[in-house]
C-alpha cells in the first residue's frame, strides 16, 4: 500500500509494519490531525533492554512525525505479568521496586524523545494511576462481560502456555484484559487513538480497541511491528553474555557500542534503518558495502545507536576506545574498570565482578574453555591470583569483544 501521511510512510520504509487494524483509516487520520499513540513497557527491571528498541524508536518516529508519543509504564500490570512469551511467571515486586523501576527506566525515554507541554510533547503515565484504583466487583461486572473466556483462550500468550503444560496463574490470566482496558482509559484521559507493539501483542491490542467500541462507540487503531531477530533467527537483544541494557550503569556505553559493532553483515541495512535517524540514502550506500568495507558501515551503525542511547561524547569515547584497543593494542579510558587491592584479586572473582560471567561456575568454564586473557596472554588456572606491582592498569579480555581495566 502507497501511504500518504508521513507517519506511516517512515514506519513503512524503515521495515516498522507488520500488521494494521484500518490502514486507511488510521493513514487518514494521521494525514489531517495529530494523532496520539502508545506503547506499554514493563516495570520489571531498572532498565529495558535492545529488545524493547524496536518500539522507542516507533515512538521516536511519531514524534518526528508530528504526532504525541505517550509512554505507558505498567506499574500497575507489572502487579499481575504479562503472559505473552513466558514459561512461567513472573516473581512478585513491591511497590516501591515498581517506583524505582520506573524513575531508572524515565532516564532512557528522555534520551529518545522530547518531553514538553507541546501538543506533540512525550508523556510518561503509569497505568497504575487507573488499575489500583478499580473495584474489584464493579471492574468485573463493567468489563468483564465484553471478554469471553473461549476466545480469551486462543490467544497465543495464553495458549502456547497451556500447550507447554506450564501452570498460567489466573492473576496472569486477568492480564490481557487489563491492557485492554488500558487503552480504553489513554482514549478516555489523553485522546489516544492509536497503540502500537510487537507482533506478539497483536491480539491485547484488538482486545482493547473492541473493548473502547463497544463501551464508547469510539474507532481506535492498533499497528504491530514483525518480529526483530538477528539474520541468524536469534532473538534481538539477547547475547551469551545476557541481556543489552540500555541503561549505562548496567551496561557500559563502550559495550552497548562493541554490541553494535559486531553485527553480523546480513543486518546492517535493517538495523541503520530501524535504529538509526540517517538519511535512507545514506543507509542503502552503507548497506550496499562489501567485504572489509562493510565493517565502516557497523562503525556508523555503533556509532549512531550509542551517541542516540548515551549521547555523543559517550559513542566518541567507546569508538576511540575500540580503536585504540584493537588497532593500535592498548588500552583505552571506557573501558570497565576493577580496582585491585594490594594482596591481589583471584581472576575467577575479577571475571564476576565486571560482569563478564554471571557466576563463579561460568567464569570457570570461560577459563577452561580458554577464552579468558590478562594483556593477552591466555589464563588457564581458576585459582590465578591478579595482582598488580606498578601503577601501570592490565587488561582483562573475555573473547575478542569483551575488555576490563584493572587498576591499583
Amino acid at each position: 500500500m502507497s501511504y500518504k501521511s508521513d507517519l506511516l510512510r517512515a514506519l513503512d520504509e524503515r521495515g516498522f509494519i507488520h500488521q494494521l487494524t484500518d490502514a486507511e483509516g488510521l493513514d487518514g487520520l494521521a494525514s489531517s490531525e495529530i494523532v496520539a499513540g502508545y506503547i506499554g513497557f514493563d516495570a520489571t527491571a531498572p532498565s529495558l533492554h535492545v529488545g524493547s528498541l524496536v518500539q522507542i524508536m516507533m515512538l521516536r518516529r511519531l514524534q518526528q512525525a508530528g504526532h504525541k508519543p505517550i509512554v505507558v509504564m505498567g506499574g500497575g500490570t507489572t502487579k499481575v505479568g504479562d503472559p505473552s512469551g513466558k514459561d512461567e511467571a513472573r516473581k512478585m515486586l513491591s511497590s516501591e521496586q515498581i517506583a524505582a523501576n520506573i524513575a531508572s527506566i524515565r532516564r532512557i525515554f528522555e534520551r529518545f524523545l522530547s518531553f514538553d507541554d507541546g501538543p506533540t510533547g512525550a508523556v510518561m503515565i503509569d497505568n497504575d494511576e487507573w488499575l489500583s484504583g478499580l473495584a474489584y466487583i464493579d471492574f468485573l461486572r463493567s468489563i468483564g462481560p465484553h471478554f469471553t473466556i473461549n476466545r480469551m483462550l486462543t490467544f497465543d500468550s495464553v495458549r502456547l502456555r497451556l500447550e507447554r503444560e506450564q501452570p498460567l496463574t489466573f492473576i496472569e490470566f486477568n492480564y490481557m484484559i487489563m491492557q485492554a482496558y488500558d487503552f480504553l482509559e489513554l482514549w478516555r484521559r489523553l485522546g489516544c487513538r492509536l497503540q502500537l507493539g510487537g507482533s506478539d501483542q497483536w491480539g491485547n491490542i484488538v482486545n482493547g480497541i473492541e473493548l473502547t467500541r463497544r463501551v464508547e462507540g469510539e474507532h481506535l487503531y492498533g499497528l504491530t511491528t514483525p518480529l526483530m531477530t538477528t539474520s541468524d533467527g536469534a532473538k534481538m537483544g539477547k547475547t551469551a553474555d545476557g541481556a543489552v541494557w540500555l541503561n549505562g550503569d548496567l551496561l557500559s556505553p563502550y559495550d552497548y557500542w562493541q554490541f553494535w559493532r559486531n553485527t553480523q553483515d546480513g543486518d546492517v541495512g535493517r538495523f541503520l534503518r530501524r535504529f538509526t535517524d540517517l538519511p535512507l540514502g545514506e543507509i542503502v550506500r552503507l548497506e550496499a558495502l562489501e567485504g572489509s568495507e562493510i565493517n565502516e558501515a557497523k562503525k556508523v551503525l555503533a556509532d549512531e545507536t550509542t551517541a542516540m542511547a548515551h549521547g555523543p561524547e559517550a559513542a566518541r569515547q567507546a569508538a576511540e576506545t575500540a580503536r585504540k584497543t584493537f588497532e593500535e593494542g592498548v588500552t583505552g579510558g571506557a573501558l570497565p574498570s576493577l580496582k585491585v587491592a594490594g594482596d591481589g584479586l583471584g581472576i575467577v572473582q575479577a571475571l564476576t565482578v565486571l560482569g563478564f560471567a554471571a557466576s563463579n561456575g561460568e567464569a570457570r568454564r570461560k577459563i577452561a574453555e580458554g577464552a579468558v586473557r590478562l594483556n593477552n596472554v591466555v589464563i588457564s588456572d581458576p585459582g590465578f591470583t591478579i595482582v598488580l606491582e606498578t601503577d601501570a592498569p592490565l587488561k582483562l579480555s573475555l573473547g575478542k569483544k569483551r575488555h576490563g581495566l584493572l587498576t591499583r
